[in-house]
């Protein structure tokens, strides 16, 4: 029982006990692209046929722009990689970005706005100025001159995958930061609050025990919300030849780009297939970002959950009922 109170209160269970009808079907076949999107990615090596660089087997070259066959279900692209490999083994890549940029732009964006929400002054000034100042930096543009900056036009595993990670957490931080902070200010006029201050509490106390616990309800929907954006953006990296080299990585965009001057070709399958990667992990994670979008708002949860019952439950729900142990009325 304790078990099952403990994942209960877990945000996404939580929020999916709560759904009903359409909603819980949207979040339901979010959740399934998710997680077969994580999947795949830990369990790329095993999946994946041949190797994200691999030419040749038993000293045979696969061949370029072979199409599907039993030994490549879905072809071969035009530098002569396995599309199935490659695919498999990018998702390696775009979780290993999502991981990076959005763990830093968490913890950075945290930390900067229950700072600046809780002491005020010059420093919450300062922060929010800063903070509007990043925020107008386009996404992919900072991507660009990080690419340049920290791989030195090398485009390795190591300064591809840095490069989308830091120009992704640097645009993601506002967003955090605005959020703790504005949360942080309407927290620490709270009773509680108060409370722990006039006993002696810490001010580090007051700040993480007490005001950081309720502030970060909101942060699973921009998680998911921008971990859709740090995948964009590294395929924007890669389509415009600032992503990772095959050799040292797989990666969807750099396949995109390689694949313009098939389809004019009729040679389909090299494009069609990293598309549809990008295009379906997007979209798994924006269906669970904008359910969870919908079941933090109560008006709309309710509005729904009403729809979803039947005439005689609707109106007992709607029906007040005096509640003995509080003495209220729902």
């Amino acid at each position: 029982m304790r078990i099952r109170n403990l994942l209960g209160r877990l945000p996404v269970v939580h929020q999916y006990r709560q759904s009903v009808g359409l909603q819980r079907g949207m979040l339901t076949a979010g959740l399934v692209i998710c997680a077969t999107f994580v999947l795949t990615a830990l369990f790329a090596p095993l999946l994946a046929p041949y190797g994200f660089a691999q030419l040749s087997i038993d000293g045979e070259r696969f061949g370029a722009q072979q199409p599907p066959s039993a030994e490549h279900l879905l072809g071969t692209t035009v530098g002569g990689f396995d599309v199935l490999s490659r695919v498999i083994w990018g998702t390696q890549t775009a979780l290993l970005v999502i991981v990076i940029a959005v763990v830093l732009s968490i913890f950075i964006g945290i930390l900067l706005g229950l700072i600046s929400g809780y002491f005020g002054g010059w420093l919450d000034r300062v922060l929010v100025v800063i903070a509007d100042a990043v925020y107008a930096f386009p996404t992919l543009l900072l991507a660009i001159v990080a690419a340049i900056v920290i791989s030195g036009g090398q485009s390795d595993l190591f300064g591809g995958v840095l490069a989308a990670a830091i120009s992704i957490t640097v645009v993601f931080i506002p967003q955090y930061f605005r959020v703790i902070r504005a949360e942080t200010i309407r927290i620490k006029s709270e009773a509680f609050v108060e409370s722990a201050q006039v006993i002696g509490a810490s001010t580090g106390r007051v700040m993480f025990r007490h005001v950081l616990r309720n502030a970060t309800r909101t942060l699973p929907l921009i998680f998911t919300l921008n971990s859709s954006e740090a995948i964009l953006t590294l395929a924007g990296l890669g389509f415009l030849g600032f992503g990772i080299e095959p050799t040292q990585a797989a990666e969807w965009g750099y396949d995109l780009n390689r694949s313009i001057a098939d389809v004019t070709s009729g040679i389909w399958w090299t494009s069609v297939f990293p598309g549809a990667a990008i295009v379906l992990v997007v979209l798994g994670i924006t269906l669970v970002g904008e359910s969870l979008n919908d079941l933090a708002d109560p008006r709309l949860r309710t509005r729904r959950r009403a729809a979803a019952a039947t005439p005689a439950d609707a109106a007992a729900a709607t029906t007040p009922v005096a509640r003995t142990d509080l003495g209220e009325v729902e």
